[in-house]
């Protein structure tokens, strides 16, 4: 059964990039010139990502709940910066673990035999330490994020003063040349700065750069220094571009990448190049980065694949659960075969990886409302069915206290149509549970037994009429047994007539009936076999003789007899299945208990040898159907 306590999924989320950098960005790194306005090598920006993406390292493999709880405790009580992906990590390993221990409690529970209706949900003291941690770690998240957007402001600020600074440096070459030494110093406190919000970076990165090759192209006096920075730029950016183009021979697709952001990084602070340059080096490095870009792209296009290959799975899972929950139970062995399917489902589902990120919790909330809603039914279906065992366990208690009333009485004959009634009505009540309903049995049977026996042991008088009764039974008992080796025309009415002369003859002695009962059902079993197989043969040919005259009035008389046996076919498998069933139930402990299972036992091999006639009927149709094919081919 599956748990439905914590609005936390049991799966942990696959940690992808995709989530912080849109896909459609991770190749735009140019913007697009015009005729009018070209954009010199400064202007064009890296891939816009206002953080570079960590990489993540191999997550740990946790055995207990403990060792997870450690590693929580560790993060919201140091000054370690938590990290949205191993907390959410921890947080799936965590209730993975709790409610696996929980559902091993309940089934422990139910397999030592106690009500699941009854089961206490204890609380547990590292769930509770753990969402006391977590909300710590909350809040220092939520502090983190507070400082690091006050920080970017900041940064903004200050990046912004520095673009002032240097426009005010190219008012002309006079005043660029003096200025050469604070520009530098300038440009140095540029590239110490790091975050700023995302929303204006590219338009402060595009401004900075507009005004840098502005000063450089003002510096006219010190050409020897500036052809020198450039120079050095390109040895610079030529290595970026040889670190940038090697990347492609890296396995790892997500180290590669986060590498690229650490090169771009570099290539944004590296000061430009001569002019003649600008758009040849630029066009180098962007190449080599595309290449890793589209190796990025594509990783995360398999992932995303998968996820949805996981996603059709999980939603095929559903549909057969959401049927199941759909599907009528009949009785108790429905809803135990329907529990049993559930759960093979539920252990398929824990194979499947993860649905995609908008749709992992909900297509497993839908699972779960499905494995919940069967579940559900099915206890309120028990909690009726034990009202229900209740209710006949009382009615037969009444029957047994009338039983106890009776059972030293020495009115014979009035007592014993009593206790006869009694009998009768103990069998129209219905079901209870079978040890109960045992030890309910005996207790009403050894009351009943107390005064037969005892009636029994007053009419000793009569015993000879009861031997000679039983010689009597053991005369028709003979006369069955030489109809049976004859076995000729008439032996059913033949058989009929001594049975009603063996009901007609009175008691006999107590200890010589179950003997006697038993010899005379073994040849009365062998009888009906023989006449059952006989029968069954001359009905069959008599069928099959018919079937042409059927079929002559048309192909449609055909197909309504073989529905007819159909339904007919189907009746009887339903009687017989109703038959074993009520078998179950009995009690073959006491001897009249084995009696009446013998009996429901002759009744079912008789219902299974008409459930095999109009089998061979059927086939009979089938037959004459594929001849009439034949000749109409």
């Amino acid at each position: 059964m599956m748990d439905s306590q914590e609005k936390t999924p049991i799966e942990e989320q696959i940690a992808t990039p995709h989530s912080d950098i849109e896909s459609e960005n991770v190749e735009q790194n140019v913007v697009e010139t015009t005729a009018e306005q070209p954009v010199t090598e400064a202007a064009k920006p890296a891939v816009e990502v206002e953080e570079p993406v960590a990489e993540v390292p191999e997550r740990k493999q946790y055995e207990t709940k403990k060792e997870v709880l450690e590693r929580v405790r560790e993060i919201a009580h140091s000054d370690e910066a938590p990290m949205k992906d191993e907390v959410d990590y921890l947080k799936t390993t965590f209730y993975k673990m709790h409610i696996a221990e929980r559902e091993a409690k309940l089934k422990a529970f139910i397999d030592g035999g106690g009500d699941p209706e009854q089961y206490q949900i204890t609380p547990d003291p590292d769930e509770e330490a753990f969402k006391a941690e977590m909300l710590l770690i909350k809040e220092k998240r939520q502090q983190l994020f507070k400082e690091q957007e006050q920080e970017k402001q900041d940064n903004l600020q200050k990046k912004l003063d520095i673009i002032e600074k240097i426009k005010s440096m190219i008012t002309s070459p006079e005043e660029a040349n003096k200025s050469y030494k604070d520009f530098k110093a300038l440009q140095e406190e540029w590239k110490e700065i790091k975050n700023v919000p995302a929303e204006r970076a590219n338009e402060l990165w595009r401004n900075y750069q507009l005004y840098v090759e502005q000063f450089y192209d003002l510096l006219k006096l010190n050409s020897e220094a500036r052809e020198y920075d450039f120079k050095k730029n390109l040895e610079l950016k030529t290595r970026l571009c040889e670190a940038a183009e090697k990347l492609a021979e890296e396995a790892d697709v997500i180290s590669a990448f986060h590498q690229l952001q650490k090169l771009h990084q570099e290539y944004r602070e590296t000061g430009p190049v001569s002019k003649e340059l600008r758009e040849e080096i630029w066009q180098r490095f962007k190449a080599a980065s595309t290449a890793i870009n589209k190796r990025f792209q594509q990783h995360y296009e398999g992932l995303r694949a998968k996820e949805e290959e996981n996603l059709e799975k999980k939603t095929a899972l559903c549909e057969k659960v959401e049927a199941i929950a759909a599907a009528e139970n009949k009785g108790s062995a429905d809803w135990e075969r329907h529990t049993k399917e559930i759960i093979e489902l539920q252990a398929e589902w824990k194979t499947i990886g993860f649905a995609p990120q908008k749709m992992n919790v909900k297509i497993f909330e839908r699972f779960r409302a499905a494995c919940d809603d069967f579940f559900g039914r099915k206890a309120q279906y028990f909690r009726g069915l034990k009202d229900q065992f209740k209710q006949n366990a009382d009615k037969k208690r009444a029957l047994i206290e009338k039983a106890k009333a009776l059972q030293d009485s020495t009115d014979w004959k009035s007592t014993s149509d009593k206790l006869i009634n009694l009998q009768k009505e103990w069998k129209t009540i219905g079901m209870v549970p079978k040890k109960l309903g045992d030890q309910l049995w005996e207790e009403f049977l050894a009351a009943c037994n107390k005064f037969f026996e005892a009636r029994k042991e007053a009419g000793a008088g009569s015993r000879s009429e009861e031997r000679v009764n039983l010689e009597k039974k053991r005369d028709v008992i003979a006369r069955l047994k030489a109809a049976a080796e004859e076995a000729g025309e008439g032996l059913q009415d033949q058989v009929q007539k001594l049975m009603e002369e063996y009901q007609s003859i009175g008691h006999v002695p107590f200890k010589e009936k179950d003997k006697l009962y038993e010899e005379y059902h073994a040849v009365l079993d062998k009888l009906y076999k023989d006449l059952n197989i006989s029968v069954a043969r001359r009905r069959l040919s008599k069928f099959k003789d018919n079937l042409k005259q059927v079929a002559e009035r048309g192909e449609s008389a055909l197909d309504n007899e073989r529905a007819r046996l159909m339904r007919q076919y189907e009746q009887l498998k339903s009687e017989v299945q109703t038959y074993e069933n009520n078998l179950g139930f009995l009690n073959a402990s006491s001897k009249k208990g084995s009696s009446l299972i013998d009996e429901m036992n002759r009744k079912v091999q008789k219902l299974k040898d008409e459930v095999q006639l109009v089998r061979d009927k059927i086939k009979a149709i089938d037959a004459e159907n594929k001849e009439k094919a034949k000749e109409n081919e």
